[in-house]
């Protein structure tokens, strides 16, 4: 069983890699298409600017694998702006068309002057939608987010995880073997590791 986390020069992938490690499971960091098409699961990380990413996965030829692997039913992680780059647009800066795999917009916080933006530290998440990421952790469990733009999908039916921060936001989605999140698991002590370690041990089926 291979994990490819994708390379495109946007956040601390040895960190999402050593997580894996943690939970003992061995996971190659790969800009090659090929490679990406190859391994039985593949994560999309990120931390950074939306244009930057975008332009970066295009120039890497990474976009029709991407879209491939996610079609060919393999289970595929998102994580931070990994979760982002799957929509069909975002309002970071500018209006950036993204991969389109996912219908829907990325759009900035627009919050009361208590709420700071970036959105960063601890909040809980609560369950919308099963997924077999989240087993064995319980709805109101606290994960790691830092972002100023969040999801907002066409269809509201793949929201599988809510936090509150001046208002529900979508902290993850879902759809088949698709799951991708807007904190960071690496960054979650135990229960972002738990979801790591589901992943990894998860055959992609969407009967769960």
């Amino acid at each position: 069983m291979s994990i490819a986390i994708v390379d495109y020069q946007m956040g601390n992938l040895r960190s999402v890699q050593k997580a894996f490690e943690k939970v003992g499971q061995q996971a190659v960091i790969t800009s090659e298409p090929r490679e990406v098409l190859a391994a039985d699961k593949v994560v999309l990380p990120g931390v950074g600017a939306f244009r930057d990413a975008i332009a970066e996965l295009r120039r890497r030829d990474l976009v029709g694998p991407l879209g491939e692997v996610i079609e060919s039913g393999k289970p595929f992680l998102g994580i931070c702006l990994g979760l982002q780059l799957l929509f069909d647009v975002s309002y970071e800066d500018g209006e950036f068309e993204g991969l389109g795999l996912v219908a829907g917009e990325v759009r900035k916080f627009q919050l009361p002057s208590e709420f700071k933006v970036p959105h960063m530290g601890w909040n809980e998440v609560e369950h919308r939608l099963a997924a077999p990421h989240m087993s064995g952790i319980e709805s109101g469990t606290h994960f790691y987010f830092v972002h100023s733009y969040y999801v907002a999908p066409k269809d509201p039916s793949l929201i599988a995880l809510t936090a509150d921060y001046g208002g529900d936001f979508c902290a993850a989605i879902r759809r088949k073997n698709l799951f991708a999140t807007q904190f960071h698991p690496e960054k979650s002590q135990a229960n972002g590791l738990k979801i790591l370690d589901n992943f990894a041990k998860w055959d992609g089926s969407s009967s769960v």
